[in-house]
């Protein structure tokens, strides 16, 4: 039974962990990239849904992808990055693969293009437009970033989840309480108990002592009435013997 118990608590807390992880990871991932303008990172990282299949097969509409801040001077041909870019005249962000570098006067520019797409983007970029380098993708996993963005999806999978863990929770902290009651109760019988054995052995070795001093003085007695019997039988004698001195 204890087995079963623990192996129940180990889950709830696996769930419970995994809940929170994917909690923060919806939040950062929200937040991160609610602002196109600056976008938020942690230690560096930063991951986001992506929308379209413009990079397929690297990766689709769906996958999350990781992106790290990286020195754009380091930046060749072949790697992928995200950028600030105009897409259907609104201020966006967009990943896609370097496909040409041009520098002029110490600055660089660069082309990019979809690897789903038969022919490159309209606007250059430059240095400041770059966010971060691509480094990792979880395949479907944007998939489960939308649907938590999602009333019912946050409700479902994050508030509903917490809500039981905290019923759990208040429920093991009352099994614990009354637990401990017990415990405290029978420490408390417990108590009482050798208490009073320590009362009854202690009266029983007062009356031990007291039968003992009894049995004493009945022995002191009978040997102070074997001394006067023998003193009255010494005294007899000698009496005797001077009336039989006087009538010689």
């Amino acid at each position: 039974m204890k087995a079963v118990k623990k192996g129940i608590t180990i889950f709830v807390s696996v769930v419970l962990w995994g809940i929170i992880l994917l909690a923060a990871l919806f939040a950062f991932t929200t937040l991160a990239t609610r602002d196109t303008t600056k976008v938020a990172n942690l230690a560096g990282f930063t991951p986001m849904v992506v929308e379209s299949d413009s990079m397929a097969p690297t990766f689709r509409a769906g996958d999350l992808i990781v992106i790290q801040t990286c020195d754009t001077a380091r930046l060749e041909e072949g790697d992928i990055v995200t950028f600030h870019a105009i897409i259907q005249n609104e201020y966006a962000l967009n990943t896609h693969r370097i496909v040409k570098i041009e520098e002029a006067n110490g600055m660089r520019s660069y082309t990019t293009k979809g690897d789903n797409n038969e022919i490159a983007d309209t606007h250059l970029i430059s240095d400041g437009d770059i966010v971060g380098k691509y480094v990792a993708r979880l395949p479907g996993f944007g998939y489960v970033v939308d649907f938590l963005s999602s009333s019912i999806g946050f409700l479902v999978v994050i508030v509903l989840p917490l809500l039981v863990f905290f019923i759990y929770q208040i429920y093991n902290l009352i099994m614990v309480s009354v637990k401990l009651k017990k415990t405290l109760a029978v420490e408390e019988v417990t108590a009482k108990a050798m208490a009073s054995s320590t009362e009854d052995e202690d009266s029983e070795a007062i009356l031990a002592e007291a039968k003992r001093k009894q049995e004493e003085a009945q022995a002191a007695l009978e040997e102070a009435r074997r001394l006067k019997a023998e003193a009255e039988a010494k005294l007899a004698e000698a009496a005797a013997k001077e009336d039989g001195d006087n009538k010689a």
